[in-house]
């Protein structure tokens, strides 16, 4: 691929040389020919360009290749996004032969186009409606009255329940299972959950847990992402929802009735409890916990390792167990950083008064 149509393709100015050929997009150190493209889009990494046999690079605008390093080169704006687009001129798509492979099993009621790549073992069950452009990598299920949309991707081990919608260009990576039954459950008098939250004791006893069945769904609005080993439970009556460009990471839980807004990013091992509603471009981090019936506002951020246990509001950080504005949080941390200190002045005060009293009682 020549230098200019990469730099046409990321909307980038190039410099210099721009027919040269490149074959593949690496790491300055790593270059090996004159046809790699070396991402130098940090200063730090512009003196490996000094003997690197690459002949062209990305960088930043601003930056200026080292002199004679280069032959022709583009310049980006925000690194990090042009990333996205250099890893979509230089994607490597899975592997996923056309048609349908003949250990797959496909309901006669189902409807398949003729463009969809199914692969070995996975099965599309009755009145299934997938559209053009997808592709099921080996050992997917979707269950009967799914729906799914255009240009989607299975990867291998995907559980698509029963009467689950995914929307168009939908990513679902390994093992993922969408549309599992809620953890959802009752007691045929108040148990001890229920004496614990009112009376702060256990004055119940569970003798028995009924099942509440999940009769919803789950619907997942365009452009999402769910990552490797991710949980999404179907609703009870209604449906659980995943907005439109959000991103769920590896081993997310996402149990039933949960609503999250647009362009969320839910990071790794996240578990979200029944019934909570999270706003527009949220982020929450790693391990973050978030109890069930809770309301998370829009643009809010929750760092790693958080429990929210409390509604938070728009367009704040949060942090800590029981998660808290990020300002009383830090002023907590300043507080228990000066106790060391005030302990100590307050033993000296304590002998101080100590040796005062002593001297008023010998006058």
């Amino acid at each position: 691929m020549r230098l200019d149509e990469i730099a046409g393709a990321l909307g980038a100015s190039v410099h210099g040389d721009v027919s040269i050929n490149v074959r593949q997009a690496v790491h300055p150190s790593e270059a090996e020919t004159d046809t790699d493209l070396a991402l130098a889009m940090e200063k730090s990494l512009l003196s490996l360009l000094v003997d690197s046999p690459a002949r062209s690079a990305i960088l930043s605008e601003g930056m200026v290749p080292p002199e004679g390093a280069l032959d022709g080169y583009i310049t980006v704006g925000r690194s990090r996004y042009a990333m996205a687009g250099i890893t979509n001129v230089f994607e490597k798509p899975v592997h996923a032969p056309v048609g349908i492979h003949s250990s797959a099993v496909i309901e006669k009621s189902a409807k398949v186009p003729e463009d969809t790549r199914i692969g070995a073992f996975s099965y599309v069950g009755p009145e299934v409606v997938i559209e053009p452009g997808c592709t099921i990598m080996s050992h997917v299920t979707i269950g009967a009255g799914a729906r799914v949309g255009r240009d989607v991707l299975f990867h291998s081990g995907v559980r698509i329940g029963e009467r689950v919608t995914v929307g168009d260009r939908v990513i679902i990576h390994a093992n993922a299972s969408i549309g599992a039954d809620g953890f959802s459950f009752v007691t045929p008098e108040p148990g001890s959950v229920e004496s614990a939250k009112t009376t702060g004791r256990i004055d119940a006893t569970n003798t028995k847990i009924v099942r509440v069945n999940s009769i919803g769904t789950v619907i997942l609005g365009d452009d999402t992402e769910v990552g490797a080993c991710s949980s999404v439970d179907r609703g009870t009556i209604s449906a659980t929802r995943i907005g439109r460009g959000t991103k769920l990471d590896d081993l997310v839980m996402v149990g039933h009735n949960v609503q999250i807004g647009e362009n969320c990013m839910i990071c790794g091992q996240v578990g979200i409890a029944g019934s909570s509603v999270i706003g527009d471009r949220v982020v929450l981090a790693g391990q973050v916990g978030v109890a069930d019936h809770l309301r998370i506002g829009n643009d809010v951020v929750v760092g790693g390792g958080s429990g929210v246990g409390s509604n938070l509001s728009d367009r704040e950080i949060y942090l800590g167990s029981p998660a808290i504005k990020k300002t009383t949080f830090v002023n907590q941390l300043l507080s228990l950083r000066r106790m060391e200190t005030m302990f100590k002045e307050m033993l000296d005060l304590k002998k101080r008064l100590s040796t005062i009293e002593t001297a008023e009682k010998k006058r």
